[in-house]
């Protein structure tokens, strides 16, 4: 089921934005996304948090600046997903333009798991044979990988954003705002971003030290359009930091100063990076630079990011976005064969999903999740064979259920179940023995029966109620598209009261609709449905300006409709 409700906004905040001179719809749309103060949307660099902030980054900015000194080797361990490889690419780049000896090993996620793992730490010893290991975007939970770097004598800087458990590893540094005791005011930041701020405290340590002045150190806000990238795929809240860092990569990428790999991916998903949007980031660039760790390995994709041969660049961009489709059909199959498997399923009987298929290829098993999440509205769990007897999960979940905190739950009740696990509220990880499953599905029910009340299964649609008739025109639709929108900070949906005039169905499966409103008329589609509406109809809605011909009109993409 789902009920559309209007959300609330302080009215005199939305006055005193207007005063600030705010465009008066964005002051009502900022304050109900508790926004307070104008001075909040300032987009210079300058407003960036200081690094400083950050709990152990100034250690990591003197320990990396004496590494540089004393010429020794660096090894990136990456992680395989969007945010993992943008991270590594900022990491290579960065380092590089700041002296260091720096290489990159991205492991192979069937044969070595998340993180980094004693097995990673041999390989890369074995193969590059480093002085220093940096982790991005993983690291925080690897106590037996640091330990076997530290045998080894190899010191490891942890570079993270993930959720620590009650043991750190015991590494050289760690740099993570979700570490105990790091008073960053902004939690949020990807595993790019905190790779980001680490560049930011060693270029500061090395102007220090006199290795660069003001005028020519190394300009870091190049690699802004790949930090943008990996925050926004990332889906970590777009709070004030995170939306300063990613107002300047999508400027980058407007006026077309972005790396090569990014352009190229742009080309591939037939997207124009001169209107770049988070929507383009989060649903054409990402997923194919995704692809690559999903179903073969990321190395691909890090080297499209690190790459600056356009030709070779575009090479890869079109290697990745091959393999982007073949990701699509593989999660055509499993769809069709999960929702076979939930043929019976009631959602009004159950609280939580948690389905397997010995067929199922664990790369994409996180995004059938995702699906089955987003039409079932259950927190999900789908496994996929893993080798050895194992069988690996990915969750996704649904607001005001920790899927990170529930697996703690489960492995603390039945100890046994569960081999490992990690992730965040929304999404998580976890490895389990194929003949534990029947046994987690019934303890993972449990904590949902336990914390889910039956309000936070009904999904809810966030609307930002009516929209004024002078608002509908592609100005209006311009200045909306012009401010970053995304996890935490949602994209406008209004919603209002329209006739239905006309409605047909499209390629068998979307709703072509003609809305009338006050005397003025409206295309309309709604995306992935087709049962047809009454004569009136309650309408949740996004603005899209629809370029044809040459003219620009104003179309409503549906988000739900009911009728009245």
């Amino acid at each position: 089921m789902t009920r559309i409700a209007t959300r609330s906004y302080p009215f005199r905040t939305a006055e005193m934005l207007r005063q600030q001179g705010v465009h008066p719809v964005l002051a009502r749309l900022y304050a109900a996304r508790g926004l307070s103060d104008a001075r909040e949307l300032a987009s210079e660099l300058n407003a960036l948090i200081a690094p400083s902030g950050m709990l152990h980054v100034d250690a990591a900015a003197v320990f990396l600046a004496d590494a540089i000194a004393a010429g020794k080797k660096m090894t990136i361990v990456a992680d395989y997903d969007c945010d993992g490889a943008t991270a590594c690419a900022v990491g290579l780049r960065g380092l590089r333009a700041l002296g260091a000896r720096v290489d990159y090993i991205v492991p192979n996620r069937f044969e070595y798991g998340y993180g980094l793992t004693p097995e990673i730490v041999e390989l890369t010893a074995r193969e590059k044979s480093p002085d220093i290991i940096v982790t991005v975007d993983n690291g925080i939970a690897s106590i037996d990988g640091v330990a076997e770097a530290n045998r080894r004598g190899i010191e490891v800087v942890v570079t993270d954003h993930h959720l620590p458990a009650a043991t750190l590893p015991d590494a050289r540094v760690i740099v993570n705002p979700n570490q105990p005791e790091c008073g960053f005011p902004s939690k949020n930041l990807a595993g790019v971003g905190v790779m980001f701020y680490v560049l930011l405290a060693l270029r500061a340590e090395l102007r220090r030290r006199g290795v660069f002045n003001a005028q020519n150190q190394p300009k870091l806000d190049a690699l802004l359009d790949l930090v943008a990238l990996g925050t926004v795929a990332d889906v970590v809240k777009l709070d004030a930091n995170n939306r300063i860092l990613v107002t300047h990569g999508l400027k980058r990428m407007r006026a077309g100063r972005m790396h090569a790999g990014i352009a190229a991916l742009f080309r591939a998903a037939g997207r124009e990076a001169r209107k770049a949007t988070p929507f383009d980031l989060g649903f054409g660039v990402g997923p194919r630079l995704n692809a690559a760790g999903r179903l073969s390995d990321m190395s691909l994709g890090i080297e499209c990011l690190t790459t600056d041969d356009e030709g070779r660049a575009w090479a890869i961009a079109q290697q990745l976005d091959g393999i982007n489709r073949e990701r699509r059909d593989i999660e055509a199959g499993m769809q069709d064969t999960a929702l076979a498997l939930l043929e019976s399923f009631n959602p009004a009987d159950n609280t939580t999903i948690a389905v397997f298929d010995a067929s199922w290829h664990q790369g994409v098993i996180g995004i059938v999740a995702s699906r089955l999440k987003d039409k079932f509205y259950r927190p999900t769990i789908t496994f996929a064979p893993a080798g050895d007897g194992m069988i690996k999960g990915s969750g996704r979940s649904i607001t005001g259920f920790h899927l990170r905190d529930a697996l703690d739950l489960v492995s603390k009740q039945a100890p046994s179940l569960i081999e490992k696990f990690g992730g965040h509220s929304m999404a998580a990880g976890l490895s389990i023995r194929g003949d534990m499953f029947k046994g987690f599905q019934a303890a993972f029910e449990a904590v949902g029966r336990n914390q889910l009340s039956k309000n936070q299964l009904e999904r809810v649609l966030e609307t930002d109620g009516p929209l004024e008739d002078a608002y509908f025109s592609p100005q209006f639709i311009e200045l909306l598209d012009s401010q970053v929108w995304g996890q935490g900070f949602a994209p406008p949906v209004f919603c209002d009261e329209f006739r239905v005039l006309s409605q047909r169905i499209l390629k068998e499966k979307h709703l072509k609709l003609l809305l009338e409103k006050n005397g003025r008329q409206y295309d309309a589609i709604w995306f992935g449905h087709v049962d047809s509406l009454p004569e009136r109809a309650t309408v949740a809605y996004r603005l899209d300006a629809n370029e044809f011909n040459g003219m620009t009109r104003v179309q409503l993409m549906v988000e739900f409709a009911e009728g009245i």
